[in-house]
């Protein structure tokens, strides 16, 4: 199946577990009707357990991105399937997400999408930092799914499937963005921020600005300053709007730094 229209929800990761460096760095993409109206959620649950998510107006926390203080993240990217591998009455992929902010462990985190009947499926990438460890799960209906633990080759993800074998929307968008990010630099933070910036591609830029598509920020996730960062803006730019701790001995998020225009 093909599809050449415009999707509405669209997001970029780029990924990598390495000597030197381990970093989730995400795009967040969505209809431009959508900017003004997102926030960040804080909850606290009364096992303890707390949390944080991006979350749309109307919507579970989160369809986006979150962290908990377990000290995991997750970051999300759609992979719209044909319509014949869509199981109705299945449950809702942003049922499923909201399920990862209670996550005590990677292994729960793993069994909780396992254990959706989903209608759809979706991308994860699980951020363990205690772990240090990075997996990208790509589910599907009917139960399957597919788990890539992130090594020292950087891993690009748009929003088609990569490793789990399902049938899927032919997507330019994400096949553009899938191929410029192939040939950028991917050594260094600063390279990653550059690449979810970039704009070369003028139909299909892997940073967006409209007419229907807009990036509405960019988060890093650090795992060896143990930190998720939000940017606003071109990411190339670095402008920081809050940074958040996610250091295993503090049992509660805290956000370290809220300073409109401090650059990364």
């Amino acid at each position: 199946m093909n599809s050449n229209a415009d999707t509405t929800d669209d997001c970029s990761d780029v990924l990598i577990v390495g000597d030197s460096m381990a970093i989730a760095a995400h795009n967040e993409d969505a209809n431009v009707a959508l900017v003004g109206h997102t926030y960040l959620i804080k909850g606290k649950l009364s096992n303890g357990l707390s949390f944080i998510a991006y979350t749309y107006a109307g919507e579970l926390p989160s369809c986006a991105f979150g962290l908990n203080s377990q000290g995991l993240a997750f970051t999300l990217n759609s992979v719209p399937p044909v319509e014949d591998e869509i199981v109705p009455a299945g449950i809702g992929r942003n049922f499923v997400s909201r399920d990862l902010l209670e996550a005590t462990s990677t292994a729960d985190a793993l069994a909780r999408i396992r254990s959706s009947e989903v209608s759809v499926g979706h991308s994860y990438n699980l951020i363990d930092i205690q772990k240090r460890m990075i997996l990208n799960v790509e589910t599907a209906s009917k139960s399957r799914v597919s788990v890539h633990e992130v090594g020292t080759t950087p891993f690009f993800h748009a929003n088609m499937y990569l490793h789990l074998q399902v049938q899927q929307v032919h997507d330019e968008n994400s096949i553009s963005r899938q191929k410029r990010a192939a040939v950028l630099p991917q050594g260094s933070k600063t390279d990653f921020l550059s690449l979810l910036g970039d704009t070369e591609d003028t139909k299909y830029p892997i940073y967006m600005t409209g007419p229907t598509l807009y990036t509405l920020c960019t988060t890093v996730i650090d795992l060896d300053e143990r930190t998720l960062t939000i940017i606003e803006g071109n990411p190339k730019y670095g402008k920081v709007s809050h940074v958040f701790s996610m250091s295993s001995n503090e049992l509660n998020l805290k956000l370290v730094n809220h300073a409109e225009g401090t650059h990364l």
